[in-house]
């Protein structure tokens, strides 16, 4: 089947049916900070422990995180729109209003966080007009005790979770 038969409009459109959670993938390049934000996270095995994140392969952001070897995934609150906009943003001073500290691996660590995931890139295959980045995990710590929900993408917005009977650690 043809690529050109599924219109790229409405390939977002229907995807957008489906929920994402939304992630601050932070690195250090040359000293700075530099992160984005990124839908697209999953995990990929428990043995070895690695997760992957799909960057448009034209994302300088991409190209500065490829670089440096290593990665920092950080699971956003639905209080961290703001953090969301500003590692979307193409600015070249993000992290101006974002606290944070390293990770092991030297990565931003994003202050108030869900969830962080510390990685070192371990393979980068080419997907269409995006990457799939394996990142094989260093360290990792989740907030069990915070009151906070995600920050969600769905249908073209950002929202948050509406608990009913989850269990939240």
């Amino acid at each position: 089947m043809p690529d050109e038969t599924i219109d790229s409009a409405h390939f977002r459109h229907v995807l957008g049916h489906f929920p994402t959670g939304v992630t601050a993938v932070t690195s250090m390049h040359d000293g700075e900070p530099v992160g984005m934000t990124i839908g697209s996270f999953t995990s990929v095995s428990l043995d070895p422990p690695l997760v992957a994140f799909l960057p448009g392969r034209t994302s300088g952001t991409w190209s500065r995180i490829r670089r440096s070897g290593g990665f920092c995934v950080n699971i956003l609150t639905a209080d961290h729109l703001e953090v969301c906009g500003a590692l979307a943003s193409t600015s070249q001073d993000k992290f101006d209003c974002i606290g944070w500290k390293s990770s092991t691996n030297g990565s931003p660590m994003i202050e108030g966080v869900l969830a962080w995931i510390d990685c070192e890139i371990v393979a980068v295959h080419e997907a269409g007009d995006h990457d799939i980045v394996v990142g094989r995990v260093l360290a990792l710590e989740a907030d069990a005790g915070s009151p906070q929900s995600p920050l969600l993408f769905y249908r073209g917005g950002y929202g948050d979770f509406a608990s009913r009977g989850v269990d939240r650690d």
